[in-house]
């Protein structure tokens, strides 16, 4: 007779997404064939021992434990693949109860965020507010664009990072973090357009929903932006730290097959773009040419 648990090892490996099962102690007791796949680590690197530093966030840091039983919780995640970079994935994570309801494990099921053309986004953390929030964002977004795709207004997206958002973590900690992207968040709303919307794309990024008639408009609207920026007054604890953005914007192809999360990948290149030439920039991304940086000299007044 087939064991038992080898029977059920063989029916998650059928399954495409990834899975992990953990004890009550936090140890790994099952990864199947597709989390292998999506992590480069098999099951004997996580066998009978906690989630490794960089596959935690799977387990969504607890976010779950007053779940009950038969109900999950979704989030956008990063993990760190076994050959060292980054993989976003979308994961939900289910905590595991007896009949009496006592906590016995946890399941993540997760897939990249790409594979089924989801939206792109910056980190997420596990908070369900923020999350809620982002996921009525995605639904205004998606309607915005297929209301363009109808013959609607035109549309563009910009994406932006505060380029010190990294170094502020570690130097001053979580709290300066929030309050000074709570700080660019109000420079910005200064510069929107009455049709324009915003909301936090992820922990640390915005997108702008805009809707320019051109390039060239939407990249002077990209430079007002990064210029509001550089304005925000934000100190901590008697310091004065400068603040500049990196912003990456997307003009919607009206005439071609692009859809929302291609149009979102766009944006996001931009904005890795204008960071990696050293941050303080906006780059639009040209539906025909590669993505080019905005000289500030260059732009037009908005």
């Amino acid at each position: 007779m087939t064991d038992r648990n080898e029977l059920l090892e063989a029916a998650f490996d059928t399954v495409p997404e990834g899975v992990a099962l953990v004890d009550s102690e936090g140890e790994v007791v099952l990864w199947n064939q597709a989390a292998q796949g999506i992590t480069g680590c098999a099951a004997i690197d996580v066998l009978a021992q906690p989630l490794p530093e960089g596959l935690g966030a799977l387990l969504l840091e607890g976010a779950a434990d007053s779940l009950a039983a038969g109900t999950s919780r979704r989030a956008l995640v990063r993990v760190r693949h076994k050959l060292g970079h980054s993989v976003p994935v979308i994961a939900r994570h289910m905590v595991l109860r007896d009949g009496l309801g006592e906590r016995i494990g946890a399941a993540a099921l997760f897939h990249p965020a790409e594979s089924l053309d989801a939206l792109p986004h910056g980190a997420c953390s596990s908070d369900a507010g923020a999350n809620e929030a982002l996921e009525e964002f995605e639904e205004r977004l998606q309607t915005e664009f297929d209301d363009f795709k109808r013959g609607g207004p035109p549309l563009s997206v910009l994406w932006i990072e505060v380029d010190q958002t990294e170094e502020l973590r570690k130097t001053h900690g979580a709290s300066a973090c929030n309050a000074m992207l709570d700080k660019v968040r109000h420079a910005l709303v200064q510069g929107l357009r009455p049709a324009d919307e915003m909301s936090r794309w992820g922990d640390d990024e915005f997108l702008i929903v805009a809707h320019e008639r051109s390039e060239e408009m939407l990249a002077s609207h990209a430079q007002t932006l990064a210029g509001l920026a550089r304005t925000a007054d934000f100190r901590w604890w008697g310091d004065r730290v400068s603040l500049t953005v990196s912003i990456g914007a997307a003009h919607a192809d009206g005439d071609g097959e692009e859809t929302l999360a291609q149009l979102l990948r766009r944006a996001r290149q931009a904005m890795e773009m204008s960071s990696r030439t050293g941050g303080n920039r906006a780059t639009v991304a040209a539906q025909d040419a590669p993505a080019t940086p905005v000289e500030e000299s260059t732009c037009l007044p908005s």
